[in-house]
């Protein structure tokens, strides 16, 4: 089996590396990832062949991230089972999450797809999916 195609690894440059470290930190390591790196300006976390790193060096533009501009929309993660997703959105308020589209959680993308969209204080968008509910 090839691993042409998957992703490598994703860089998220942040304004603030303690608040990301809070935030994505507790939810990477929540959804199986294990701290593997860490520098003055990031961390990085890997599960299998993948990682993703949260850097705030010194060469970025300081701003909020905005999920509704050109770039980065969300990460979407596979989370698990029904309640694996229920019990993360419930502990991720504690970790700098906020539930997005509340009214219609946990069926915001709609009606056959079991998720949790959160964001944290930075902007920053996730999905967590229920893996019984993806068919591929």
């Amino acid at each position: 089996m090839s691993n042409r195609g998957s992703v490598h690894h994703l860089e998220l440059w942040v304004a603030d590396l303690n608040e990301a470290i809070e935030s994505w930190g507790w939810l990477l390591e929540r959804l199986g990832y294990q701290l593997s790196d860490q520098w003055t300006n990031g961390r990085s976390w890997h599960q299998h062949q993948m990682y993703i790193v949260l850097e705030a060096g010194p060469d970025r533009v300081v701003a909020r991230h905005d999920r509704l501009r050109p770039g980065l929309n969300h990460v979407a993660f596979f989370a698990g089972s029904r309640s694996e997703v229920d019990a993360i959105v419930t502990e991720a308020h504690d970790h700098g999450w906020n539930l997005l589209f509340p009214d219609r959680h946990p069926f915001a993308g709609g009606s056959t797809t079991y998720t949790g969209y959160l964001e944290n204080s930075a902007g920053f968008e996730v999905e967590l999916v229920a893996n019984d509910e993806v068919t591929i």
